[in-house]
């Protein structure tokens, strides 16, 4: 045992006192080195995208760069994305950087670039011939991105890769062993009925709102809104946190557009929806919900967004309600939204339930966001009620808070 023991340690040595010469050499760089989606960002941006394959031991592909605008000392001072992607018509690799020759598609003049590798998912580009009197752009950082196209996964590794990420966001919501998918109130807050707060809450900083005041009208109807939904033994909870105005067909299309899912409303038929979309070799992602009442009555219709496989566990969803009056002759629509994240105790009848996320400011930002991003959202505001819901619990017992607000928005 003791010889064994020396001779490990010696074999530490020798692996330690040889490893700078390993690292002196540079391990010869091949094309495959370069295959891949690459990518470069200004102010957290995309502004540039190589495609790079390797066909019959040749590199292909493509390039896509928006305009930029460089100082005088060749750094980027703006970078504006662009959708189109010129042809890659040559690449030549010496001495460990690799020349890429492209065609533009509109005037047709040859574009060059050099790519050198700066790590195992790094590299820097280089423009090359800079218009005369313009100063030379500086290397860009660029970043080695996943890429489906790239490499298309098996059915096989497409199941586990989905169960895997199914299993962790459930964990995530279970032990809070993952990063929390919304924050909680603002602290500092200095929202006032009929305003908005000037600290908004850091799941909503990406939110376009109106600066200009909620109509008075609208807000009066808003003030008499019920704050909580109940379940059918009248026991409150999840509070109504958002508002939509549009038609019927608006807020369809509208969540639609957004990628939500309107969610089954049998048990049975949902079953049936199940193998369908199995079958098909598609997701299944409209999993039931449960029936809750607002104005005395169930929800009008319920939508979900999840990530296939964790939608049992995990989602975003929210139940809507038609209210009984119209503003400006539209339809307005009521909602409660919050987050799945897990199972937990049912208190009132011991059984298992799904439990949410106690920060439930972050699906209210979270539907706002994604109408935004869908270019669904005329309008949006934040407006706090009188006797705001800021501490509760929902109907099973699991406890909430947030900082009162009602997000209002008028479809397009």
């Amino acid at each position: 045992m003791r010889n064994q023991l020396r001779r490990f340690v010696g074999l530490v040595f020798l692996i330690v006192g040889l490893s700078p010469l390993v690292l002196a050499l540079d391990p010869p760089v091949s094309i495959d080195s370069f295959v891949g989606t690459w990518q470069g960002q200004f102010q957290g941006e995309t502004f540039v995208t190589i495609k790079l394959v390797n066909q019959d031991g040749k590199l292909n592909g493509t390039v896509s760069r928006g305009s930029i605008q460089v100082d005088s000392n060749g750094e980027l001072s703006s970078a504006v994305s662009s959708d189109s992607a010129d042809p890659i018509i040559d690449t030549t690799l010496k001495g460990g950087t690799l020349r890429i020759t492209t065609k533009d598609q509109e005037s047709q003049d040859l574009d060059q670039c050099e790519m050198r590798l700066t790590g195992a998912d790094q590299a820097e580009l280089q423009l090359l011939g800079a218009p005369s009197g313009t100063p030379t752009p500086k290397p860009w950082k660029l970043t080695r991105v996943a890429d489906a196209s790239t490499a298309p996964a098996t059915p096989a590794q497409d199941i586990k890769s989905k169960l895997a990420a199914a299993a962790q966001t459930w964990l995530s919501g279970q032990f809070g062993s993952g990063a929390a998918s919304s924050s909680a109130p603002a602290a500092g807050s200095t929202a006032l009925p009929g305003g908005t707060t000037t600290t908004p809450t850091a799941s909503a900083s990406s939110l376009k709102i109106s600066d200009a005041a909620l109509d008075a009208t609208l807000r009066k109807q808003i003030d008499n809104l019920p704050r909580r939904v109940q379940d059918k033994f009248k026991n409150q909870g999840d509070m109504v946190n958002f508002v939509l105005v549009g038609s019927e067909k608006q807020v369809q299309d509208a969540l639609q557009a957004a990628s939500w899912h309107l969610a089954d409303t049998d048990n049975k038929l949902a079953v049936i929806n199940a193998i369908q979309q199995t079958y098909q070799k598609k997701d299944y992602l409209a999993m039931p919900m449960s029936t809750l009442y607002l104005f005395d009555r169930p929800q009008d219709f319920g939508y979900e967004e999840a990530d296939p496989y964790a939608v049992v566990a995990s989602r975003n969803h929210f139940r809507l309600w038609k209210a009984s009056f119209t503003w400006n002759d539209q339809t307005v629509w009521v909602g409660a939204g919050t987050h799945d994240i897990g199972f937990e105790k049912d208190q009132r009848n011991g059984s298992v339930t799904h439990k949410i996320d106690p920060a439930v400011d972050g699906e209210r930002d979270n539907i706002g966001a994604t109408l935004q991003k869908a270019n669904k959202a005329k309008a949006m505001y934040y407006y706090l009620p009188p006797n705001p819901v800021q501490e509760a619990k929902n109907a099973t017992g699991g406890g909430y808070h947030s900082d009162g607000r009602l997000l209002v928005v008028m479809l397009q």
